[in-house]
């Protein structure tokens, strides 16, 4: 990060959701000393790799929420964000307050199910308490079945059987490889190997047919869930971790012509919204060939505030290029598989960088805060 940049009054910058490309972008305006808002709707930063383990393990809750007001001060504003008025150069909030930007910054994410991810503007103090109450309830269900075999999905099968190894964990999904396409076949195969090795029941190749009609992170006994190749297996609870979205409700109108088929916004190797100079996209709002994730999205925010600062200076921009995939899946706190630049690595750099605390660490020490033991 550079030192202070000298602009003009009309200068400010109006960053759009705060999750690790909002956070990280943020930090980078703050350090330029560059007029900023952040706007999000919750209260707090989410470390949501943390939200599986969250959801086991009781007081981790708390060191995966983070105040926004105590890093941010002044520059934060809790809110939802309605419409984006261009002509104007105003973002509207559901409150009726209005946010003037000369530069905006979209990095708005993806929701998807509780506890994978969590998106209601509720205090933290809430959301700490909905992960408590469910960690409560995992404990008392004796059969439990994840629905989604993609990151999420074998990362809280490993997460359950890690803690609760004489539970019955079954897994199900639509796939025969389990986890992220873009992953070497060793890696997927992999984690395959430590699910069952963790005594985790794999129901591969199958959907899920009354996903609907079931109650799902309540303990229930004797649910009955069905597949389409006529598998019924009988649980206590299921979590689903599938049907990510990307959040494109603060966005969509003022640019349905620059949206893509998943509500992610075209950009150009700039990270800037196709047609628009002064408008980026950064992490899952940003329609970039490459898997959706914290890493990225902190690569994007950087690049894009020094695009913003070099075209304040006049100086050429910067380009984003998507790298080899670096990507490392936690399977409970002792075992993990990934890659790292497109090459293949095992249980002990996984653990070691990741499996132990899933970098809580970083998200604390980003935000300038001290973590709760």
């Amino acid at each position: 990060m550079g030192g202070a940049v000298s602009v003009d009054e009309g200068v400010h910058v109006v960053v759009v959701g705060g999750g690790f490309g909002g956070i990280a972008a943020g930090n980078q305006l703050k350090s330029y000393k560059i007029p900023f808002t952040l706007i999000d709707m919750k209260d707090a930063f989410h470390h949501n790799p943390g939200a599986l383990r969250a959801s086991v393990e009781s007081g981790f809750a708390k060191k995966t929420f983070i105040s926004f007001k105590e890093t941010f001060a002044e520059n934060f504003v809790q809110g939802y964000v309605i419409n984006i008025d261009l002509e104007k150069q105003v973002v509207v909030l559901e409150s009726g307050q209005v946010v003037h930007f000369s530069h905006l910054i979209l990095g708005t994410g993806s929701s998807g199910p509780f506890p994978g991810k969590f998106s209601e503007p509720v205090t933290m103090e809430n959301a700490i308490q909905m992960y408590e109450d469910l960690v409560v309830k995992v404990r008392a269900a004796p059969r439990i079945v994840v629905v989604g075999g993609g990151s999420a999905g074998v990362e809280m099968a490993a997460e359950l059987k890690t803690d609760y190894p004489d539970k019955e964990v079954t897994l199900i999904h639509s796939k025969i490889p389990l986890a992220d396409d873009q992953l070497l076949p060793s890696v997927r195969q992999g984690l395959k190997e430590i699910l069952l090795r963790k005594g985790v029941q794999l129901e591969l190749g199958q959907k899920v047919t009354n996903l609907h009609e079931l109650v799902l992170n309540e303990m229930q006994p004797d649910m009955k869930i069905l597949t389409d190749k006529g598998l019924e297996i009988t649980a206590d609870m299921v979590i689903c971790c599938t049907g990510i979205k990307i959040n494109s409700s603060a966005y969509s109108k003022a640019f349905n012509d620059q949206l893509a088929e998943n509500g992610a916004l075209h950009v150009n190797q700039h990270l800037q919204v196709s047609g628009m100079e002064n408008v980026y996209a950064i992490g899952d709002c940003a329609d970039i060939k490459e898997p959706k994730m914290a890493y990225h999205a902190g690569l994007h925010a950087a690049v894009a505030v020094d695009n913003i600062v070099r075209s304040l200076t006049k100086k050429p921009l910067k380009i984003y290029k998507p790298g080899a995939l670096t990507m490392l899946l936690s399977m409970g706190r002792n075992d993990g598989i990934g890659q790292i630049f497109g090459f293949h690595v095992g249980k002990f750099v996984v653990v070691q960088a990741k499996s132990k605390d899933l970098l809580v660490w970083k998200s604390w020490r980003e935000m300038g805060q001290t973590a709760p033991p």
